[in-house]
Formats: C-alpha cells, structure tokens, sequence
C-alpha cells in the first residue's frame, strides 16, 4: 500500500492495520518508546537523502542557509538529524532557519515555485528537481554523514510472535534484492523499469536518474543493523528532543532476523 505522508503510515502502524512497513528510523525509535508494540528488524537502503536548493538562489554552503527556509518530511525523520548535523558543523543550529515540515511528494513544486529555499527527504523527490533543471544539490547525505541510514522496516511485535517466519522471508527478500540491484548498472536500469511501470506508475527516467547520477546516490548493500549506527541516531535523537530519555537498542531492534541474512545470496532475476 502507498501512503503519501509519514504521518498516516505513523497512525495505521498504531492501530493495528500495518504489520509491517517502511519508515523513518527516528519516528520508529519514539513510537516504541511511547509503547507501540513494534520492532526494528531491518533497513531499506543506505544514502539516498540530499538537500536541494533551486538552481538560481544564492545558496551555495551549508552558512548560507541562514534565516532560509528548509523543508523537511518532520522532525521526526532523519532528514531533521542530518540538517542539525550539517549547520552543528557550521556553527550553527537550527535557529538560525525556518524550519518547514512537508510530505515528500509536495516539495518538488514547492522549490520550484521558490516558497522554500531548501528542501530534503528521501528520493526519488529531490532527484526530480535536479533532473527537471530547477534543483541544485547543495549536499549529498554521505558528505554529512557517511552511510546514512533514512528508512528502516518496522513490524509489529504481534506479527513477530505470531508469524516470525513471515517476518524472515520478508527481510530475506528485502537483503536479496538489495544484493541482485548492486549487480551492476543493468540491473538498476531493469529494476527501474519494473517498478515505475508495474508497481508504482512513476517515470522510469526518474528511478533511472535516481539509481545512476552517481551510482551510489542510493545503496542496498550493508543493510543488517548495527547497534553502533542506531546508538548515533539516538543521541541526536535525544538532543533534538525526539526521544524524550535514553533508548536501550533492545527496546526497538530485533536483530535476529538481520542476523540470519549473512552469507544470502542475490536474486535470480532475468528483470523481465
């Protein structure tokens, strides 16, 4: 199913009606520690963020966003962490911005009608303003914060008790593939075909751009968790008042079902 914003996603997930799904690593963290009965169990990718500003502003460092306006998808995503992240290494904070919370799919049209300087989430959006000749990167999420991990697959805990067995061919799914789309170049561009047009109703220039300019924009290796990674994204977490103490990473990773992908193999897949 395809939601347009975190915020629906946030509500299905507490009501009951996703067993599973994508979402941000910060918001996963908080929900878990407000009760929610979920589990971290896997990521999606690593990278794939950058921030955007329209090709004819005058931003051109991370100190000219002073007193700008920057979108994010909500302070609860990890767009919001690195955004702190790049204006701490500025000496700067984020007071010195207006920060704006927009869904994802809005952004695009809101940087090219210049209502936001800067905007930052997820691809495949900020590749869309690059690629339609309005958007300038002004960073990559690995320049700020190398291996940058965004979404990670969260599932209920009903559904890991119940059917755990569904929950690892999910993750093993998810690691395979990830393996099959590192492959080379022509797996990226078939995987880009069948998901704009079997899944999604997208561009397929747009994943195109997304996975190639440069080809490691995103990557879909390395997805098992690590305590370490989390630990960083919490202690940002806590000072940007996300979490309101500190997070034990048991409290919201199940690591077993990570664990078991090492050593799997890529997807046979001929892409058609």
């Amino acid at each position: 199913m395809r939601f347009n914003g975190f915020p629906e996603i946030k509500e299905s997930l507490i009501a009951g009606y996703l067993p599973a799904t994508f979402m941000l690593a910060p918001m996963a963290m908080a929900l878990r520690q407000q009760g929610v009965p979920i589990k971290i169990v896997y990521l999606g990718h690593r990278d794939g963020t950058a921030l955007m500003v329209h090709k004819d502003s005058g931003v051109f460092t991370i100190g000219d966003l002073r007193g700008k306006r920057v979108a994010i998808p909500n302070r609860f995503s990890n767009q919001h962490l690195l955004l702190r992240k790049a204006l701490a290494g500025h000496g700067m904070t984020v007071k010195d911005i207006e920060l704006v919370e927009m869904p994802p799919p809005d952004m695009p049209a809101a940087l090219y009608a210049k209502a936001v300087d800067a905007i930052s989430s997820g691809e495949p959006f900020m590749a869309q303003t690059e690629m339609d000749g309005y958007g300038r990167v002004l960073y990559q999420a690995k320049e700020i914060w190398p291996d940058f991990i965004s979404c990670v697959l969260v599932v209920s805990q009903k559904a890991i008790d119940e059917h755990p067995e569904w929950v690892q061919q999910l993750v093993d799914g998810i690691a395979r593939s990830g393996l099959w789309l590192e492959g080379g170049m022509d797996h990226r561009m078939k995987a880009a075909q069948a998901v704009a047009t079997g899944y999604y109703n997208q561009d397929p220039r747009l994943l195109r751009f997304v996975l190639s300019k440069p080809p490691d924009r995103v990557k879909y290796s390395n997805l098992r968790l690590a305590r370490g990674d989390f630990q960083k994204i919490a202690e940002l977490a806590l000072e940007a008042g996300i979490l309101t103490r500190p997070l034990a990473f048991e409290e919201y990773a199940d690591t077993r079902f990570s664990e078991r992908t090492a050593g799997a193999p890529g997807y046979a897949w001929s892409g058609k």
